[in-house]
């Protein structure tokens, strides 16, 4: 097991919110308290008054090598209502304001890149808080685990979302995407590349030879995966990289289809086949030469980063 790694999720009444991210496979544990607030040791009692600034808020404790902070993020905005101002369900008052709070600022990238895809869903700006985590008091001991002491108890939640889950054979979670929903996002060479391990002819995909500033997202989920900086020349006929945007954001499988013994490489939130790694890249930047398909692949340039949710990656790009 990695590290564990921690993320604040205000989703209005914390009974339900800490219920149902206990049920999320690799959250190691869940808290209810209080965050943000600007007084001492609150009480349920105080914060239901109104007048503490705390938000009714789950610390949740993760394994990012089972479960990703994107994928959580993606479920906390399943079950608020993103433009709502305080209110969640039927509570209303500000300590039921939506918010979510970290504590490492190199979470904010994954954080912003679900902000702003959700954001184009919605025509009002999105109510939910985005900041440091400032404070954090845990709430009375009837407060915890509410709902597995009380089933019946009260709860705005909506659990079907977990439904979507799948937790693959290397034990990452990710989320079920409909096969129809896919087939009408994709061209069909996508879909067959992505589900199905195709391969795309060589010399004939969309970025075999791009040499624009940007970064390389997962076609089918968005998910940050390589950028200009680490691609180069192989002239084998498909983009060729050094390495991915971070270690965690592919997992490695073996493979010995076609009579070859090889190294699949799929997207980690995805599960998105992309293509092989071998160890006959440039021998400067570790060896290694990731042989990616560009239809399991979305260019947005550096000009579109920040409009597109991915200005926070900007600082990985110096070439121009």
């Amino acid at each position: 097991m990695n590290v564990p790694k921690e993320i604040y999720y205000a989703g209005g009444c914390f009974w339900g919110v800490e219920e149902y991210f206990s049920r999320v496979p690799g959250v190691l544990n869940t808290i209810s308290g209080y965050a943000n607030g600007n007084t001492k040791d609150p009480t349920y009692e105080d914060v239901c008054s109104g007048r503490t600034g705390f938000a009714e808020t789950v610390h949740v404790v993760y394994d990012p090598a089972v479960v990703t902070l994107r994928i959580l993020t993606q479920l906390f905005f399943k079950i608020i209502d993103p433009v709502s101002v305080d209110r969640q369900g039927n509570d209303r008052g500000t300590q039921y304001r939506t918010g979510i709070y970290y504590t490492d600022e190199e979470d904010m990238a994954e954080i912003l890149t679900v902000i702003a895809a959700v954001q184009k869903d919605y025509e009002k700006p999105l109510a939910v808080e985005f900041e440091t985590l400032k404070s954090f008091y845990p709430a009375e001991d009837d407060h915890q685990d509410y709902l597995k002491a009380h089933p019946n108890g009260y709860c705005h939640i909506d659990f079907s979302s977990l439904d979507r889950l799948k937790v693959r054979r290397d034990g990452t979670v990710g989320i079920r995407t409909d096969v129809n929903d896919l087939k009408q996002k994709l061209t069909r060479e996508q879909y067959d590349v992505t589900q199905n391990s195709a391969t795309e002819r060589p010399f004939s995909g969309q970025y075999w030879e791009t040499r624009e500033p940007g970064i390389y997202v997962d076609v089918v989920t968005g998910e940050p995966l390589f950028v200009s900086d680490d691609k180069f020349d192989s002239g084998c006929g498909w983009p060729s990289f050094t390495r991915p945007i971070h270690p965690g954001a592919v997992t490695e499988h073996h493979d010995d289809s076609h009579g070859m013994t090889r190294v699949e490489i799929r997207s980690r939130e995805g599960g998105s086949h992309l293509g092989h790694v071998f160890s006959d890249g440039p021998i400067e930047s570790g060896g290694l030469r990731y042989c990616i398909n560009s239809a399991s692949l979305c260019f947005i340039p550096l000009s579109r980063m920040e409009a597109e949710g991915y200005g926070a990656y900007r600082d990985l790009i110096t070439s121009s």
